[in-house]
């Protein structure tokens, strides 16, 4: 397994599994369970998921998916914007950690920016941390301006992610905010690598992919995981779609492959707002 390692000092797994659109079917809850449970036992030790998400949900999918090995897994869970008060954070969290069944949340992110003041939310965030409810947090869909205004906040020093949009068709962030998280010590974590499956069909990305003999999904997750301190968190929902993912792991991309993905997929040549899904 490739890591990452926070600013705390710890190592987390480059390469986890996503959550968003689970819990929304009874009928599909089994299905997404073993998904879940088969990327666990391929190493994948990070399940990203949020009350968002399913409503709840989904933290009851990752709970069940979590029975005998929570020890060994990172959970990442995220709040709204609209129970992110100094109150309603600390209940949010009381919900999610009910719904995870679990006693504390590794990571606990802000969704997206809300109404609430920063300096609340991370009042509402370091009372969490002194009570063991969580142990790091961090934000969801910030820009570089808002990343600013969140350090330059007292307590703000505390941030240890900034979990963004992030892969080959989506490249926007490269043009300040990566450099902005280097800077601070702040880890990215991208979501919709696969952009929600319409990469797949792209051929530089299936040429590459079947030198390396692997689907293309491993390949688009090679890249994001190639790039400067990111964790990726794809959903997979089969166990065929969680297998093609952890081949990313094997998966080394050479120089001209690199050039050959930067021709195809174009990075940004100036600023442009944050995309959002």
């Amino acid at each position: 397994m490739k890591h990452v390692t926070l600013k705390t000092g710890e190592q987390v797994p480059a390469l986890g599994l996503g959550t968003w659109h689970m819990g929304e079917r009874d009928g599909r809850r089994m299905r997404e369970i073993d998904a879940l449970k088969a990327g666990l036992d391929l190493g994948l030790n990070l399940i990203d998921t949020a009350e968002m998400y399913g409503e709840g949900g989904a933290e009851k999918i990752v709970a069940k998916a979590l029975a005998g090995r929570r020890d060994k897994v990172f959970v990442v869970s995220k709040v709204y914007p609209h129970n992110a008060s100094y109150r309603g954070i600390l209940h949010a969290c009381e919900r999610s950690l009910k719904r995870l069944e679990t006693e504390t949340i590794d990571l606990y992110l802000l969704h997206w920016r809300g109404s609430y003041s920063l300096t609340e939310t991370i009042e509402g965030f370091e009372t969490l941390k002194d009570q063991g409810k969580i142990r790091y947090w961090g934000v969801s869909n910030f820009d570089a301006v808002d990343m600013a205004e969140l350090l330059s906040a007292d307590g703000g020093e505390g941030c240890v992610v900034n979990q963004v949009l992030y892969n080959l068709t989506e490249r926007g962030i490269e043009w300040d905010l990566i450099d902005h998280a280097r800077l601070n010590d702040i880890a990215t974590m991208a979501y919709s690598p696969l952009a929600q499956g319409d990469l797949m069909d792209d051929e530089t990305l299936g040429g590459i992919a079947e030198t390396h003999g692997v689907a293309p999904a491993a390949v688009a997750l090679a890249w994001v995981m190639n790039q400067h301190r990111t964790i990726t968190i794809p959903k997979a929902a089969s166990l065929e779609h969680v297998k093609q993912n952890a081949a990313a792991l094997d998966v080394k991309l050479s120089p001209e492959e690199l050039k050959q993905l930067d021709a195809a997929f174009p990075p940004p040549m100036g600023p442009s707002p944050l995309a959002i899904l």
